[in-house]
């Protein structure tokens, strides 16, 4: 044989034993194969029936576990349970399902569960959790649950309504101050959240996270309280200040703090009326109409004089309206308040030094003029009866008339006035009827006539020192008349 045939032959075997191996190679494949479906198909058989690897029902792990067990572990735990009421102040209560006659009712939760899992994907329970909620249907004695309900101790305490969170003055700004949390119980919501939780096999109940005590209406955490704040403090940017005598009044954020106020939606406010009250009470500080002064005559006599019309009076109405005005706006301003009324100074003898004096008991007057006496004479004043009697006080001249016809009151038996006199100078100090003239029919003036013969009222006057008074004098000179 030819060493070119004996070659050949060589190569026919080689690839005939090589066919053999590659066959024994795919068969062992696909044995492996084969058995891998095999066990794939066994194991999704299994999880047709029970739960993935990883799969948590109701939070508790039944890797494996099929229908029955879940339900029998439900049913064990059904006997064994117990709700924990965790209550203030680190008090806590427990109702047992044996105290309300506790059972399990079946239900098809579990077996749907286990259908919605797809036994063919099983592989990627490895690579993730999966879980189930189902519904564990309890039955129980009402009467038994309401008895418990009723005996909880938050229930049998005082109870304490809560306290919202409010805007508090800290002595510079409004901040929140926190709510407080009362011991109220919400009742209804309270017995609502205790059958839920039954219901839905709840191991524990805490009162106030569930909101089971009656709960404040607003919060620290409230963005109503902090707008509330925020409005109150825009307020307490205004500074007032009065220039007053001797000292300044400011009205500022520690005035201006405790006239704000909120209403139940924490709507901010100014209180208009805590304002008006405030303005009454610095009214009173600083008018001075009325209000008791000390004069000393020219005769070195000291007395003191209250009553009349002059004075000081600050528009309280004008200013209310400028100062709540201020305050809204935030301003900060120095100013005088609005006078209804002035005066010649702010000091305690606020007539200054320019001002007519009538001493009613030496029955002598003086018109001072810078503090100098220009003219000073007797005078006659009114008959000391209620009726007739000269009022004292501190007045001002009123107006100035020449020729001037002086009416009486009607005489109701005439009806005519009890009388009617001309003069030729008068100078008004009362719209009553009070003032300065000339008076020729008195044939003297000082001492006491006026204790017998005392005018109406007026300061009668001789011709020439009424004429002489009438020429310096203008309208709004101080009155003193005193005793």
């Amino acid at each position: 044989m030819s060493e070119k045939k004996v070659v050949r032959r060589r190569k026919v075997r080689r690839k005939k034993k090589q066919k053999t191996i590659d066959k024994k190679i795919w068969m062992i494949i696909g044995g492996i194969i084969a058995g891998l479906v095999i066990v794939y198909l066994a194991i999704s058989v299994f999880f047709m029936s029970h739960f993935y690897i990883n799969t948590q029902i109701n939070g508790k792990n039944f890797s494996g576990k099929n229908a029955a067990a879940v339900e029998n572990y439900i049913k064990n735990q059904v006997a064994d349970y117990k709700l924990t009421i965790v209550e203030q102040n680190n008090m806590t209560d427990a109702i047992e399902g044996s105290d309300i006659s506790l059972v399990y009712k079946e239900n098809s939760d579990i077996e749907d569960a286990l259908k919605k899992q797809n036994a063919f994907l099983w592989p990627q329970a490895f690579f993730s959790k999966s879980s189930a909620e189902v519904t564990i249907e309890v039955g129980y004695d009402e009467a038994a649950l309401e008895s418990k309900i009723e005996s909880v101790q938050a229930l049998n305490q005082e109870q304490t309504d809560p306290q919202s969170a409010y805007p508090k003055y800290d002595g510079n700004s409004f901040v929140v101050e926190p709510e407080v949390y009362g011991t109220k119980v919400d009742v209804d919501t309270f017995k609502a959240k205790v059958k839920d939780a039954i219901t839905n096999f709840k191991s524990e109940l805490n009162m106030m996270d569930e909101k089971c005590y009656a709960m404040p209406k607003y919060t620290s955490e409230s963005p109503e309280v902090q707008k509330a704040c925020d409005a109150m403090n825009n307020y307490l940017k205004a500074s007032i200040t009065y220039k007053m005598t001797n000292q300044n009044v400011v009205v500022n954020k520690d005035l201006i703090s405790g006239w704000v106020t909120y209403d139940d939606n924490m709507n901010a406010t100014l209180d208009e009326s805590k304002v008006k009250e405030w303005l009454r009470e610095f009214g009173k500080t600083y008018d001075t109409v009325g209000t008791t002064r000390s004069i000393t005559t020219p005769g070195g006599k000291t007395v003191d004089v209250s009553g009349g019309t002059y004075g000081w009076s600050v528009d309280e109405a004008a200013e209310l309206t400028a100062l709540v005005d201020s305050i809204k706006k935030g301003e900060v301003v120095e100013k005088e308040p609005a006078y209804a009324q002035t005066a010649a100074t702010h000091d305690a003898q606020d007539w200054g030094t320019t001002y007519l004096e009538v001493d009613i008991p030496a029955q002598h007057m003086w018109y001072v003029v810078n503090g100098a006496v220009q003219l000073e004479t007797d005078v006659v004043t009114g008959l000391p009866t209620p009726e007739r009697e000269t009022p004292t006080g501190v007045y001002s001249i009123l107006e100035m008339k020449r020729d001037k016809v002086l009416t009486g009151t009607i005489n109701p038996s005439t009806g005519k006035p009890i009388y009617q006199t001309k003069v030729d100078y008068w100078m008004r100090v009362t719209w009553t009827g009070i003032g300065f003239h000339d008076a020729t029919w008195n044939p003297s003036f000082g001492g006491s006539r006026y204790q017998t013969n005392g005018s109406h009222g007026c300061i009668n006057m001789p011709l020439d020192q009424a004429a002489s008074l009438y020429g310096m004098l203008s309208t709004g000179t101080p009155v003193i008349i005193h005793n």
